[in-house]
């Protein structure tokens, strides 16, 4: 008897960083955005600030199922993922996502069976990949849908 398993509490992110690390960003010029799944509700992320993450905190507590610890999703979370851990850290001292991520290119790969294609799975984005944060975010909660609906 096969279990459905039901797949919500993740958060799609997308950093828009000018520097390859935190302490070497311009915290003013950086942004992100973030899209829900699965509801698909959105947070634009500008500056890295205290106030900017105070209310991502917000926003995460408002779309996660009570209970329930937020999943990371990423293009790109090696890059992503440590621009959102180090500016939870210094203003709030603690990140909600914990220490783990999802790289949906690692999804695909082993979908398909093949280890070395973590990227075709992009062909799959209905909004287009523009460099807007909650743009390329929503792309990649939508091309993960059409994963899930069996698309490759």
């Amino acid at each position: 008897m096969t279990q459905e398993i039901a797949i919500k509490n993740l958060i799609f992110v997308d950093c828009e960083g000018h520097g390859p690390a935190p302490t070497l960003n311009d915290p003013v010029g950086f942004e992100f955005g973030a899209v829900a799944y699965p509801s698909k509700q959105t947070f634009h992320g500008t500056g890295a600030t205290k106030e900017t993450f105070e209310d991502f905190d917000k926003w995460i507590t408002f779309v996660i199922e009570k209970g329930f610890r937020p999943l990371f999703v990423s293009d790109n979370p090696a890059y992503d993922w440590q621009f959102i851990n180090y500016y939870f850290h210094l203003f709030l001292g603690r990140n909600p996502f914990g220490h783990s991520a999802r790289r949906i290119g690692d999804f695909y790969a082993g979908l398909v069976g093949n280890f070395t294609d973590g990227s075709s799975w992009k062909k799959l984005r209905v909004t287009a990949h523009d460099h807007n944060p909650v743009n390329d975010a929503m792309g990649n909660l939508e091309a993960f849908e059409r994963l899930l609906n069996g698309e490759r």
